[in-house]
């Protein structure tokens, strides 16, 4: 049996599928009520209802698990308290709850933010989370690190990117863009988890997931647009004057439109080298040139 938590959200249905069709038995873990679960409806799998913040409600949530990957976490919070509940929290109680089942294979959705120099609250507690994972001692665990995830309906930043590029005829640029990133197509990401399942290669290891091609940010943006059919002259702000504007809006506003969390996101590189994935997952990820054009392809 393979646990997914988090197994009905975008990713997590993907990966559900892909499992389920390589004929593993599979048991998918969300929240009570999630309006999501209609994702994974139609698949043979096996459904548990519970908060991975609750341990209580995690009870028999692990009977004969073998492997877990736990997905579940959150991306885009106002709180910095909802980083360490769910993403810290959450992933102490599922550690703990698999160790003390005999669970073989922890499987750890992590995020390439957590090598940034200057660490956001949600870096922070992907970082916290890696640190439970690699500190017990009774199971196999294997981190992967994905860069920004992107297809037609997500990621989650992917889409906020994409809509702040289209909010007005012009894009007004956080700094001059130059970050280095790869972003990586969903299905690619998918692959690569499943190449972890029943691997013993992979046990004690962190990958990569990143995508196979690097990009400047603007360069990025600028694809984007191309895709949506769009023309948009992009205006450069000093970084410091976006970063002194978001600190007023975080102060007056509930839901910014531009938040120093969002800054750091974009002024950091991100082409994390994907080698170790390639070698050990057989891990062959798309550029996002080719991967936007298959997401939104010319009518």
């Amino acid at each position: 049996m393979i646990l997914v938590s988090g197994g009905a959200g975008v990713m997590g249905s993907r990966l559900v599928k892909g499992l389920v069709k390589a004929e593993n038995n599979v048991r998918v873990l969300t929240l009570p009520g999630d309006p999501h679960v209609s994702r994974v409806e139609n698949v043979d799998c096996e459904m548990v209802f519970a908060d991975v913040t609750d341990a209580k409600t995690l009870e028999g949530v692990f009977r004969d698990v073998r492997t877990v990957y736990h997905l579940a976490a959150v991306i885009i919070a106002n709180n910095q308290e909802t980083f360490r509940r769910i993403n810290v929290g959450g992933t102490r109680n599922m550690v703990q709850g698999a160790a003390s089942s005999n669970v073989n294979h922890f499987i750890y959705v992590s995020s390439a933010s957590v090598i940034f120099p200057n660490a956001s609250a949600y870096a922070r507690s992907k970082m916290e989370g890696e640190r439970i994972v690699k500190s017990q001692k009774k199971m196999h665990y294997t981190i992967v690190r994905p860069t920004l995830v992107y297809e037609r309906d997500g990621g989650q930043e992917f889409l906020m990117f994409m809509e702040s590029l289209k909010r007005y005829p012009f894009v007004p640029f956080v700094g001059r863009g130059r970050a280095k990133k790869n972003p990586v197509f969903a299905d690619d990401v998918v692959k690569g988890l499943l190449a972890v399942a029943h691997n013993p290669k992979t046990y004690g290891k962190v990958y990569n997931f990143s995508g196979g091609e690097v990009v400047t940010i603007r360069e990025l943006a600028r694809l984007m647009l191309k895709c949506l059919g769009l023309s948009r002259p992009i205006i450069p702000v000093p970084i410091w004057l976006c970063k002194a504007i978001a600190l007023v809006l975080e102060k007056t506003m509930k839901n910014p439109p531009l938040t120093r969390y969002a800054i750091s996101r974009i002024e950091q590189d991100a082409d994390l080298d994907n080698t170790e994935a390639q070698k050990d997952l057989g891990y062959n990820p798309l550029g996002v040139t080719e991967g936007l054009k298959r997401c939104y392809p010319v009518r």
